[in-house]
């Protein structure tokens, strides 16, 4: 039976994304089951990806991006018993989601409940595992506590105004300005995007107790700047570079690791998702579980832009890069 994926072809731009048609299903090894991909994103890890950019993704085109998906378990391979046809399932797959079938170890994967919406459900992987292993396993941010993030109107910024409105934290937050009306509905104060230092010091009042920067470059000094004494720069991410706007990513990890050594009163952390999971693969599993729980006690609510088919993937990673999105871009793959 065939199926249908998308294929980079080589590192670059969004035209080296293409529909394929491919003749023959996945076939699931022991331990893995095959998934019928119902929804996968379009985000900036994805974008880093197609660039060669992603430090976490060693494999060389052609491969299949995407980073996360919600689908329906559709045949276990032999020695797979968790799951049974029929069940949804959630996991960060980093490459491989573009696609209408995949395959995955039945150990990675984490049950979706059934009043979650797959839309809902997808925007609880990347975009709020993210937000809310840095505000709780890194930062361990408490009640009182102020926090600045870059980006957030964004789908990881827009999760964790929620998450901080959620824990009793003050939340800021840099954007553009057509993102700043959501930010202020998320309980945040919206800062511009493109504050110094100094602006920052006076928007939030005297400073923050950590500072949540996914730009990288230039950006990580004036981050810095914005903590009071004892504060916490947390980085994950490095648009800047990627966008041509300067930086480098080796030098943002001396810049991070020199600071934290430095007297400064300040300490410094690099995020990444993936590393985190490989170090600790039961937080992402029980922190997911918890995420999938506040959204059905209506703690959280996903902000999402649009949805649209897996033949738009092109014109969906030219938004993401451009930008533009206000909250998550989801690509619809199956309908169930």
């Amino acid at each position: 039976m065939p199926y249908t994926r998308v294929t980079l072809k080589a590192f670059g731009g969004p035209e080296n994304l293409d529909l394929e048609t491919v003749a023959d299903l996945p076939e699931p090894r022991n331990g893995e089951v095959r998934i019928r991909v119902l929804v996968t994103s379009a985000a900036f890890t994805d974008v880093m990806i197609r660039k060669g950019m992603y430090p976490d993704v060693k494999e060389k085109p052609p491969l299949t991006p995407g980073y996360d998906m919600v689908g329906i378990v559709d045949r276990a391979g032999a020695g797979a018993t968790r799951f049974r046809p029929g069940d949804r399932v959630a996991d960060l797959t980093t490459i491989g989601a573009y696609a209408e079938y995949i395959c995955l170890p039945e150990d990675r994967l984490t049950p979706v409940p059934e009043s979650v919406s797959d839309v809902d459900a997808l925007g609880m992987i990347l975009s709020a595992v993210t937000p809310y292993q840095m505000l709780h396993r890194v930062a361990k941010a408490a009640a009182g506590q102020r926090l600045l993030i870059h980006g957030a109107g964004g789908a990881v910024g827009t999760t964790m105004l929620q998450l901080a409105r959620d824990a009793g934290v003050t939340a800021f937050g840099t954007d553009v300005v057509a993102k700043h009306d959501l930010i202020r509905s998320l309980g945040a104060t919206p800062i511009d995007i493109g504050a110094s230092g100094a602006a920052l010091m006076k928007a939030t009042g005297g400073g923050v107790d950590v500072v949540f920067d996914p730009l990288g470059g230039e950006s990580l000094s004036r981050s810095l700047s914005t903590l009071k004494p004892g504060g916490m720069l947390v980085a994950f991410g490095f648009q800047n570079r990627v966008l041509g706007g300067g930086g480098s990513i080796p030098m943002d990890f001396v810049k991070l690791t020199l600071w934290n050594w430095l007297p400064n009163g300040h300490a410094t952390a690099f995020y990444s998702i993936g590393a985190m999971r490989r170090k600790h693969p039961d937080w992402f599993r029980e922190d997911l579980a918890t995420l999938f729980q506040m959204l059905t006690e209506g703690r959280l609510a996903p902000v999402v832009a649009e949805v649209l088919p897996l033949a738009e993937v092109r014109q969906a990673h030219e938004r993401v890069e451009k930008g533009t999105v206000a909250g998550k871009l989801v690509l619809r793959i199956s309908d169930v």
